[in-house]
């Protein structure tokens, strides 16, 4: 009998996980033991006690009920207290891994339970679902959901319908896992407390604070800076401070997350200087000071041709650092809470948002997100390490161009040919999952780090009120907003972005599987919007972008805006001698402009143009509703016109330009849009009408100059009205210059002319 139970006693001992020798030494003979056993044996006891009582209690009863059972427990728990100390460590070292989904060392049977699991794991169809370290991270849920989400998710128009898929655990499938020296590289990196990531997170917020971020008006203070010119820092809560341009080369000092330190002065190569240990342009480098301080920043002067790369490069790789820092303070904090020795306090891990995605990117086509990934990939490649790209053919196959689509070739000018290269669709919208060793593309909203959209692909998922199928909880914890090329949606659909930021940093209606213990106190007060740090680039200052910026930014740290106004203007370059008839509207407030403008351009100035002499006048109308307006009152009329806009097709536009050229038609109405999408050159020019001034000031150089290429009438008969109030202060300052501008609108005439020349401009 001795023997036997000896030997029965070391094949029990031998089956028993060490979790569960654990939980035997903590519970003894009072624990139910066969609960917590895998083997078949004990399994089997088990089902057939549970089978013989209807609850716990009577289980543990009749457990404790068996003498022989109760002594073999107590012998079991003698032995096991005999575990040294250093088994005891592994014991609780892998009791950690197990509860953190890793696998470790187990009983035969436990590995058979897990079979069908792993099976599932197996039949992933996502690329990226494949990746041993990704799904030994991953819990048995969170994986189903996360398989059903990419499957989802291949078809981006029914994007919203896993909105409830992926869970959000930043425990789980937010970093995935590696091994244990990759662990300590990425804590070991971590941001420091001087760290303005750090700072900026980590700021608490008082009630009054926010009141008064929200009531108390701005102070600003003006500086100059060598390259971005006058700035204009503004901040509600404090006395502001003069910003100081960073001089550092060295980028540790920059507080720069590895790999960055090593990939930025590669990948940003191409605007530096060959000679020299420069690592930003003189614009980057300023840019970067004032994004690395987490304020608001408004940069207006963002030209196509030149800057628009450059600042590309800069935005990507501080909202890079910015997702780079976030997951590694929640490595950091993971590694903590497993330490049981260190004695953290759960209630102080608070480290995530109410939803994972942290960036958000807005950009006007395909191209423009092509580029944002590639240099996002780039600056995550180490020289002697891969990066895992998951879907990156399918990436490039959608958001490139078939090489065989060339476009026409058609004379154009180098902005156009800048803006329009490219795909040039503009309804798209991916998530960015940045993981430690790879970077997943289409990765579902609520499991990406990073939003790369452009506005009607995120309008199309936010939906409008009463819509049955809309989400936008996966903007309610946005940490970073970046606009770039905002004055393209003034051409696209300005009602778009408003949209959005009006659904940016709300409640989420559902959880989505996040963990309240790890949610910073200003994420549960919804003051997600006063930590949020907003970048908007645009061509140009205009009263809609400047509304952005004034009425939708709240961060708590300041805002920096660009302010540089145009000396000469674009009238400058326009080469026909023309003489320019600047009329002004006198309006008392901005509602009555419509209605002033148009009230004046049918009493005023149309009747001059209406005699046959006046033929081939071309009126050249920013906004759609306003050549709606004119062109049903010519209809009314009838007038002898001709019309094109953006929605006019080919053949349409073929018979309007005939019409005007021939003079069988007296007017042509024509967009703005249409000319930004076209740019085609209208011949037969000769009285030309500006029935408000361009939206971009060198459109009115380009219109101006169409007349040289018409051979028909004589240039003294040539003629420019243009209409103006003192609301169009920005534009005209960008037509005719600050200067002018200022006389202009202070004059107590109302009608200024201007005369240019090949080399003259007169006033």
């Amino acid at each position: 009998m001795g023997k036997r139970r000896k030997q029965r006693l070391g094949e029990e001992i031998s089956n028993l996980t060490k979790k569960q020798k654990k939980h035997l030494k903590e519970f003894g003979e009072q624990h139910p033991f066969y609960d917590q056993v895998s083997t078949r044996e004990g399994a089997t006891q088990l089902v057939e006690l549970r089978d013989s009582s209807d609850d716990e209690s009577s289980l543990e009863s009749e457990v404790e009920s068996e003498p022989e059972q109760v002594n073999m427990y107590q012998q079991l728990l003698a032995t096991l207290r005999s575990v040294s100390d250093e088994e005891e460590e592994e014991e609780e070292e892998e009791e950690s891994e197990d509860e953190e989904g890793l696998e470790g060392e187990s009983a035969e049977s436990d590995v058979e339970e897990n079979d069908d699991v792993n099976e599932k794991s197996a039949a992933s169809g996502d690329e990226s679902a494949g990746e041993e370290d990704i799904s030994n991270s991953i819990k048995d849920g969170e994986n189903d959901a996360e398989k059903l989400g990419d499957l989802a998710c291949e078809d981006q128009n029914e994007f919203t319908d896993v909105k409830h898929e992926s869970k959000f655990s930043l425990e789980t499938n937010y970093i995935d896992d590696e091994n244990e020296d990759q662990k300590t590289e990425s804590v070991s990196s971590a941001v420091t407390s001087d760290d303005p990531f750090k700072q900026h997170i980590h700021t608490e917020l008082e009630e009054e604070q926010v009141n008064q971020i929200t009531t108390n008006a701005k102070t600003t203070l003006p500086i100059k800076w060598p390259t971005l010119g006058q700035l204009i820092i503004a901040s509600a809560l404090k006395k502001v401070q003069p910003l100081k341009s960073e001089k550092e080369n060295d980028l540790k000092k920059l507080h720069l997350h590895k790999p960055l330190e090593s990939t930025w002065p590669i990948v940003n190569s191409t605007f530096l200087p060959a000679s020299g240990d420069q690592k930003f342009s003189a614009l980057q480098r300023e840019l970067f000071t004032i994004m690395n301080s987490y304020k608001d920043l408004f940069y207006p002067s963002r030209t196509a041709t030149s800057q628009g790369e450059e600042i590309r490069h800069v935005y990507c790789l501080h909202a890079l650092n910015h997702v780079l820092k976030a997951n590694s303070h929640v490595l950091q904090n993971n590694t903590k809470k497993r330490d049981k020795k260190s004695g953290a306090d759960e209630e102080d891990i608070r480290d995530q948002g109410l939803t994972r995605p942290k960036v958000l990117i807005v950009v006007p086509f395909r191209e423009s997100a092509l580029r944002v990934a590639q240099i996002l990939i780039s600056l995550m490649e180490v020289s002697n390490k891969k990066l895992e790209v998951s879907n990156k053919k399918r990436f490039k196959d959608e958001y490139g161009c078939d090489p065989e689509d060339k476009p026409p070739n058609l004379k154009r000018p180098e902005d156009y040919e800048t803006v329009f290269a490219g795909n040039i669709d503009d309804h798209f919208r991916i998530g960015v999952a940045i993981l430690q060793k790879s970077m997943r593309l289409y990765s579902p909203f609520y499991s990406s780090d990073i939003i790369i959209a452009s506005p009607l692909g995120l309008r199309t998922i936010i939906g409008s009120e009463g819509e049955k199928k809309r989400d936008f909880d996966f903007l309610s914890s946005i940490e970073v907003l970046i606009i770039d090329q905002a004055d393209i949606y003034l051409m696209q659909n300005w009602e778009h972005v408003l949209h959005l930021m009006n659904h940016l940093n709300l409640q989420p209606s559902e959880s989505h599987g996040v963990d309240f213990s790890r949610v910073r106190m200003w994420n549960l007060n919804n003051w997600s919007k006063y930590y949020r740090q907003t970048l908007l680039f645009s061509a140009l200052q205009e009263p809609q972008i400047n509304s952005i910026f004034n009425k939708h930014c709240f961060n708590y740290c300041g805002q920096v805006t660009v302010r540089n106004m145009a000396i000469t203007g674009s009238i400058c370059q326009v080469v026909v001698q023309l003489p320019h008839v600047f009329q002004r509207l006198e309006v008392n407030n901005l509602l009555s402009v419509i209605d002033a403008r148009f009230d004046f351009f049918i009493n005023k100035i149309l009747p001059q143009y209406r005699d046959a002499i006046m033929s081939h006048t071309l009126i050249y109308i920013p906004s759609y509703f306003d050549y709606v307006r004119i062109r049903n009152y010519f209809k009314k009329e009838e007038l002898s016109f001709a019309h094109i806009c953006e929605y006019t097709d080919k053949p349409g536009i073929s018979r309007a330009r005939q019409f005007f050229l021939k003079a069988e038609r007296q007017f042509l109405l024509v967009t703005e849009r249409f000319h930004f999408y076209k740019r085609y050159t209208l011949k037969g020019i000769r009285n030309l009408i500006f029935y408000e001034l361009p939206t971009y000031p060198h459109f009115y150089s380009e219109i101006c100059n169409m007349m040289k290429v018409s051979n028909q009438g004589q240039q003294a008969t040539w003629t420019c009205t243009i209409l103006y109030s003192k609301y169009d202060a920005q534009r005209l300052a960008a037509v005719v210059g600050a200067e002018r501008t200022a006389q202009m609108l202070q004059s107590k005439k109302t009608v200024h002319l201007f005369v240019t020349g090949e080399n003259n401009l007169y006033v």
